[in-house]
């Protein structure tokens, strides 16, 4: 008899406890941890629509947090950026030097925000294979040269370049107005990528064609 009163007694009490609490000794939830909490299995949940605000992740350590919905879904898009020029005139570009950077102040898109249209550099957010390409359009004719051409730069390291002889006949380029270049980069997270202008002498200035399907960049991440 005592030990049904003592276990009725003991139900009624734990049915009257509406919060639980861990590590506290004033709960203010159904159950209240204060501390990390470790789950060894979590089930997947099927319905995406519920990833809303934010979700619970696991650690490596094997520790529940919580994260952004929108972090983790800015976390799988891709680097995908695509520049030209701002003007669809001509665009002069001094070439004094045998070579100077494209200064494309133009952004058709830049999923992550990682081109810079005053300093013209694209500096990476994350680590991964990029493919990269450049071309341009002389405007008008241009001054003989030996080499003449467009390269990709990593960190200031020329990686990719394509340049041939320029010749001129009566002020008409017998030489095609188009120069484009193209590579695969692997890099690291604040690795810039730009671009640039060559040619084997100081050429002066150089017009190119500001029109955005003439004269333009991509950037894309493969993985």
């Amino acid at each position: 008899m005592g030990d049904k009163l003592l276990l009725g007694l003991f139900l009624i009490s734990f049915s009257a406890l509406s919060q639980v609490g861990i590590n506290t000794t004033v709960p203010a939830a159904t159950l209240d941890i204060n501390g990390d909490l470790a789950i060894r299995t979590v089930p997947v949940e099927p319905n995406k629509d519920i990833a809303k605000d934010s979700i619970l992740v696991i650690s490596k350590e094997g520790i529940v947090k919580t994260i952004s919905a929108r972090d983790i879904i800015s976390k799988g898009i891709p680097s995908i950026a695509k520049g030209n020029f701002s003007t669809p005139g001509a665009v002069s570009v001094s070439l004094l030097t045998g070579t100077a950077i494209l200064p494309f102040d133009n952004e058709e898109f830049d999923l992550n925000n990682e081109y810079d249209t005053s300093t013209y550099t694209f500096t990476a957010k994350q680590d991964g294979i990029y493919q990269v390409y450049v071309q341009i359009e002389t405007n008008s004719a241009i001054g003989v040269a030996t080499n003449f051409g467009v390269s990709i730069r990593h960190n200031g390291t020329m990686i990719a370049t394509s340049n041939f002889a320029n010749v001129g006949i009566a002020g008409v380029n017998v030489t095609p107005p188009f120069r484009s270049t193209s590579t695969f980069i692997q890099v690291i997270t604040g690795d810039t990528i730009n671009f640039h202008l060559e040619g084997s002498i100081a050429l002066g200035t150089i017009p190119l064609s500001g029109q955005d399907f003439n004269s333009f960049f991509t950037i894309n991440q493969i993985r």
